[in-house]
């Protein structure tokens, strides 16, 4: 049996190409085609799809609309999967898909509309109650991963990992004391050790706030 897919594409010419290019699928009936996430909502009880393949930005914001179209099937039609195309091979988006499951969820990036094969072996997998991520942005989280263990920052402790997001502030150490409730004493100390793991120890003291700044945000806050 034909596996029955919902397309969701707020371009015409795009989501005329999707339907042309499965037609072509013996494995694939695409049942119904829609350009925004409302019109999607109504016909999924209608449809009865098996995977719905959505773009992630659709009207009405252009935005997420794919992400939250699949969290909101995934409590209302759990047994329908979803297949999320997008031009963004942005880990948040990947995370924000699978935070309630990897089952019956996939994320491809658009350029892999041009090969028929993988977009349908995608849709089957998903139908079969797997999940596909896209090779591209595994490789952006694994690189991610590793930038994040190289980093000085990994070897801070939470609670200096804290000070740290207090200095970033622009905070004195009488603030920070203040607001993580810690005495000023402490608060030097944290700093001191920071300064140390960071490399920074033989800077001068604005400077070494201003460098451990920087590398707080270059490397993204807890």
């Amino acid at each position: 049996m034909a596996i029955r897919v919902v397309v969701a594409e707020d371009s015409l010419i795009v989501r005329e190409g999707l339907q042309e290019l499965l037609a072509a699928s013996p494995t694939v009936d695409v049942v119904a085609a829609y350009g925004d996430v409302e019109a999607v909502l109504g016909g999924v009880e209608r449809d009865r799809p098996d995977v719905v393949l959505t773009d992630i930005r659709m009207p009405p914001s252009n935005t997420d609309e794919g992400i939250r179209l699949a969290n909101h099937l995934r409590r209302s039609s759990p047994s329908t999967g979803v297949v999320i195309l997008s031009q963004y091979a942005e880990p948040p988006y990947v995370l924000a898909l699978l935070e309630n499951g990897s089952d019956r969820r996939g994320y491809l990036l658009k350029e892999r509309i041009h090969d028929r094969g993988q977009l349908v072996s995608a849709i089957d997998t998903v139908a079969r109650g797997g999940s596909v991520v896209d090779p591209k942005v595994v490789e952006v989280l694994v690189e991610g991963k590793s930038r994040a263990r190289r980093s000085p920052l990994a070897e801070l402790t939470p609670r200096e990992r804290a000070v740290l997001a207090e200095i970033a502030e622009g905070k004195s150490n009488a603030a920070i004391a203040e607001s993580l409730v810690l005495t000023k004493r402490a608060v030097e100390k944290h700093i001191n050790s920071i300064f140390t793991k960071l490399g920074l120890a033989a800077s001068e003291d604005v400077s070494k706030r201003v460098k451990a700044t920087l590398m707080f945000l270059s490397d993204g806050s807890p």
